[in-house]
């Protein structure tokens, strides 16, 4: 069960790596490509902080909140062997999230975000970023129709 968790955390990670990349190499910072007019942009930012900035400039704290992230999840997946194709899914998802943002903190000293949704001020944002809010609500709502369930 590790073994394939890891395997699909490293092909998220990767798709990860390789998107931020293109950004990376291919744009300026603050430049920005035009989707959907007055609607979705691709806009290459350099974030120093956790989403919507909290934490700005706190590299080593987010660093190590990340590492501690990463530690809890492999526990918990080392005392739970009962887990579905479902669950290696979402923890997949949710480590090459936390992994991929946390090399970007290592390695460049903050985070490459670059899709921009032009509505209400929202914040701009990356794959791993989406990796893992859709893991966390997908593992929550499951734990919600479990408890449920057994009722």
């Amino acid at each position: 069960m590790l073994k394939k968790i890891s395997v699909f955390s490293l092909i998220f990670l990767s798709i990860d790596i390789l998107i931020k990349f293109i950004v990376k190499t291919n744009m300026e910072v603050f430049s920005k490509i035009n989707i959907i007019p007055n609607f979705f942009s691709i806009m290459y930012v350099k974030n120093t902080g956790a989403a919507f900035s909290i934490l700005e400039g706190n590299r080593i704290l987010l660093i190590a909140i990340s590492l501690i992230a990463i530690i809890l999840i492999y526990y918990f997946l080392i005392r739970n062997s009962n887990l579905n194709k479902f669950d290696i899914f979402c923890y997949s998802m949710l480590i090459g999230g936390v992994l991929g943002n946390l090399l970007d903190r290592i390695i460049y000293g903050y985070v490459i975000d670059y899709l921009c949704i032009n509505l209400f001020n929202f914040p701009i944002f990356n794959l791993a970023d989406i990796y893992i809010v859709l893991s966390v609500i997908l593992i929550i709502l499951k734990s919600f129709k479990e408890t449920l369930w057994k009722r």
